[in-house]
């Protein structure tokens, strides 16, 4: 069986949706060799050689590239080193750029699904959103989560325009629906009238990269990268969803109460959208030289600010699953997260959970913790045990069931 995923989230520097891909798609390939698997994206988009130098990001038309930048080229040849390893030691796994036309360029509705009768494609994976408009295959969506939906002002305008239009119609398309976690599942239910035997939520988890470094393995890249010995960490794109601006006041209430203290704020994550309000906030704090924009980290960088922060916060208004959270349980780092349906289900009690629209709360859970050094241990043994729970081998394996569901619904609705 020829079983095809969507591989343009991969055309940029993976974040959430691109490392979902990615692992999945290594994940189905080592479960099941008995299938091929085939990453596939149009000609429109620049090559992408996981095998080569690096991985080339796609530029947005009215953007510009940003400029060069030697770290980010260190970062992106280690990636595709690993890309490479992994890719070229699974044979039933391919990377396909496929040609198209000024027709074939419309590719949900009609590159793909040409695309999919040529190729053979029993089952196409629309691993972010969008599966092929025509039923020439069985069809699997992903829906990570509806914070267009919830929290439209933390979007672009034309996001929640498009995602308002197109979302309902994927769902009806789609033969089988996926959701990273059940609160997620049952916001798509309740919201569209999805039918409960059609929705699966298939659990993610974090890389096997990240686990726990001694300080001093992680001193040389801390130095490099500005950050001091006690810190506290934060990790996502920049973006209004992820709620920076109050965890920039909390630090700010936390720096008011206690003026000696000798905490840093580190943000990493590569910049998104509507990103001016977050910068703004910083800008006009009382404790900006103690808060670090570390920007887009690679999996070496990310391991080591995971392992060697004094907690990690991470204080989302939404999320579908929070991969962050699990990534940095699995480096040994106590977590503050959002008391949110679906950080609660990932995190279950291995967290401490603030109230996302409290600036006081959070920054009243991130003084519990850096003053208690035994609850700061405590966290940190349940979090290495909860994160130990998931596995992209258990996420394939749930994956490969809805894959049986939905061809049997494509041949039932064929007959």
């Amino acid at each position: 069986m020829l079983i095809g995923l969507d591989a343009i989230p991969l055309t940029e520097l993976k974040t959430g949706v691109g490392h979902y891909t990615f692992e999945l798609a290594r994940a189905l390939a080592q479960l099941a060799p008995e299938n091929e698997f085939e990453l596939s994206y149009p000609s429109t988009y620049p090559p992408l050689d996981l095998a080569g130098d690096e991985v080339t990001p796609r530029v947005s038309r009215g953007e510009v590239a940003p400029p060069p930048n030697a770290r980010r080229d260190e970062a992106a040849a280690v990636h595709s080193s690993r890309n490479e390893e992994a890719l070229t030691s699974l044979t039933n796994l391919k990377l396909a750029r496929v040609q198209v036309g000024p027709l074939g360029r419309h590719w949900w509705s009609i590159g793909l699904p040409r695309y999919i009768r040529r190729r053979g494609i029993d089952l196409f994976h629309g691993t972010n959103y969008d599966v092929p408009l025509r039923k020439r295959c069985a069809t699997v969506l992903t829906v990570h989560d509806l914070s267009l939906f919830t929290h439209p002002e933390t979007h672009r305008p034309a996001s929640v325009r498009r995602a308002r239009r197109r979302l309902p119609l994927m769902l009806r398309t789609a033969n089988v629906i996926i959701t990273p976690s059940a609160s997620v599942r049952r916001d798509v239910i309740e919201r569209f009238g999805v039918s409960t035997d059609e929705i699966f939520a298939v659990p993610e988890a974090a890389r096997t990269v990240f686990t726990p470094q001694d300080n001093e393995e992680t001193e040389p890249i801390r130095r490099r990268l500005g950050i001091k010995d006690r810190f506290i960490l934060a990790v996502g794109t920049l973006e209004p969803r992820k709620n920076l601006r109050a965890l920039v006041q909390a630090f700010e209430i936390i720096n008011s109460s206690s003026p000696g203290h000798d905490l840093q704020l580190v943000v990493a994550g590569g910049k998104g959208w509507l990103t001016e309000p977050i910068f703004a906030e910083v800008e006009r704090s009382a404790v900006k030289d103690r808060i670090l924009f570390a920007g887009y980290l690679n999996d070496e960088e990310l391991r080591s600010v995971y392992s060697s922060c004094l907690l990690f916060v991470y204080p989302s208004l939404d999320e579908g699953f929070g991969l962050p959270v699990l990534e940095a349980m699995q480096c040994g780092a106590p977590v503050i997260a959002s008391r949110i349906p679906s950080l609660s289900e990932v995190a279950g009690d291995a967290a401490l959970f603030v109230d996302p629209h409290s600036v006081e709360d959070i920054s009243a859970g991130i003084v519990k913790l850096v003053n208690d050094d035994e609850a700061r241990k405590r966290l940190s043994h349940a979090g290495l045990k909860r994160a130990a729970e998931f596995s992209w081998e258990r996420t394939a394996q749930m994956t490969l069931e809805v894959y049986r569901t939905a061809l049997e619904r494509f041949a039932r609705d064929r007959s």
